[in-house]
């Protein structure tokens, strides 16, 4: 059996940064350090630091001590709360989220009414939200472009700013993109900035690239992780034969054996021993 592993796989920039931050803030710790939502959205190493003692807490007003911002980043409300109570706050929030904070805030000044594309339950678009102003929309899939076309007429504003969630699928960007273009009235002025990072596009590519030339497809990935979720839909799309496993324990031994060639990709926040366990259990 050929197993064929992507280049991409594992920690993207953002998720390594932050998770080694977080272990070294625990290393040189002399009191309890805090971590304001799941550092990264994969269980096994959120785990891994609560058993080196970090606490995990969902408002800022819970920390008693230096507070850990995630990959994902907060609200900005966050950073004026921990001012105020003497938080000492460790900022691990990726760049690429950061640069979309700054994308937002300096439009929504502008005067820019703002489509943000993702998930609205997300952490890290929560967080970006609240650097977007009052006149923003979200938009989850194709099946929202004319409510929120709807809720910017009313407004009578003619500037328009497009943003993405970091790990937003690119194929179905392209798709919102043009049926914006096609819907919007000729006085909307649309600004699109593509704030996809990088890391997700070609790790999007390289699942697609993969599962259309495999008979097996295994995504290796928390179940609450955005970008994992992407790589499933995309694995399954080219590869009926696609799962989605946290640990190399949930792998399906007797289907696999049955496969030529086996195709394993990871999601950004997914740790390399995790992946190594799962190439390990192939071989």
């Amino acid at each position: 059996m050929e197993v064929i592993l992507g280049k991409t796989a594992g920690f993207c920039y953002g998720v390594r940064n932050a998770v080694e931050g977080a272990k070294n803030e625990l290393k040189n710790a002399k009191e309890k350090i805090y971590c304001l939502g799941e550092i990264v959205h994969n269980k096994q190493v959120v785990d891994e630091l609560k058993k080196k003692g970090m606490v995990f807490i969902e408002n800022i007003e819970e920390a008693k001590g230096k507070t850990i911002i995630r990959a994902h980043g907060v609200k900005k409300e966050v950073y004026d709360i921990a001012k105020k109570n003497k938080i000492e706050l460790k900022d691990y929030t990726c760049p690429n989220v950061l640069k979309i904070h700054e994308i937002a805030k300096e439009h929504a000044n502008e005067g820019y009414y703002i489509f943000l594309c993702g998930n609205r339950k997300h952490p890290e678009n929560i967080g970006t939200l609240s650097f977007c102003g009052e006149n923003v929309s979200v938009i989850e899939t194709e099946d929202d472009i004319e409510k929120v076309i709807e809720e910017l007429k009313q407004t009578g504003i003619e500037k328009l700013l497009l943003i993405l969630q970091t790990t937003f699928s690119v194929e179905k960007f392209h798709k919102i993109e043009k049926i914006l273009k096609e819907k919007l009235p000729e006085n909307i002025k649309l600004k699109i900035k593509n704030t996809i990072c990088k890391a997700t596009e070609l790790r999007q590519k390289e699942t697609n690239d993969i599962s259309q030339n495999v008979d097996y497809m295994i995504i290796i990935g928390g179940k609450n992780s955005s970008n994992t979720k992407k790589l499933f839909e995309i694995g399954k799309q080219n590869c009926k034969n696609c799962i989605c496993v946290e640990t190399a324990e949930e792998l399906p031994l007797e289907e696999i054996r049955k496969c030529e060639k086996v195709g394993v990709m990871a999601g950004a926040s997914t740790p390399k021993e995790l992946i190594e366990e799962v190439i390990n259990k192939l071989k």
